[in-house]
């Protein structure tokens, strides 16, 4: 990646104030989110129930990339806990800026996928893309995801109007 150190952990409780700071930059930052980085609402004890429910979940997970101490890089799978749907997690990673291209991407991707295949009744892996942000496409495709589908004005942009969406997937042995 780079010369500074990073490293890619479980996400805690007490990491629940940072992991908001970062979602709101990372809000700021690009246009290829599909959701709103904006915390409206959240308070740090919310998150914090939140972290503490996915830490204690066999089939959600949030890992964090800290550069020295602060996170960078944030991935996470969660999935419903109903019996019919509980193998199905949807999957997203979203990485500040000023670490782009370094592969930090795909070191959390891999991380993702290894915990999925260990430890988690998982056996679906989906998720969604804007068919803009082809390096995002060029890593899930990396990782054996595949295109089911597309979305047709799946998610609208200021600047860019109504923007097509892909629904990609990989299958967990």
């Amino acid at each position: 990646m780079s010369d500074e150190e990073v490293t890619i952990r479980q996400a805690i409780p007490t990491d629940a104030a940072e992991i908001m700071k970062v979602m709101a930059k990372l809000g700021q930052e690009t246009s290829y989110l599909l959701v709103d980085g904006n915390n409206d609402g959240m308070t740090e004890a919310f998150e914090q129930e939140q972290l503490a429910d996915i830490y204690a979940s066999t089939n959600n997970t949030l890992l964090v990339a800290l550069a020295g101490k602060q996170i960078i890089g944030i991935a996470r799978v969660i999935a419903g806990q109903e019996a019919q749907i509980q193998h199905i997690g949807e999957l997203g990673i979203s990485i500040l800026q000023a670490y782009w291209g370094l592969g930090l991407g795909s070191a959390m991707m891999a991380e993702l996928i290894s915990w999925a295949e260990k430890e988690s009744i998982l056996r679906r892996l989906e998720l969604t893309v804007q068919a803009r942000n082809e390096r995002a496409i060029h890593l899930y495709q990396k990782f054996d995801f595949q295109v089911e589908g597309k979305l047709e004005r799946g998610f609208h942009d200021e600047q860019a109007g109504f923007l097509q969406v892909l629904l990609m997937a990989k299958m967990i042995n």
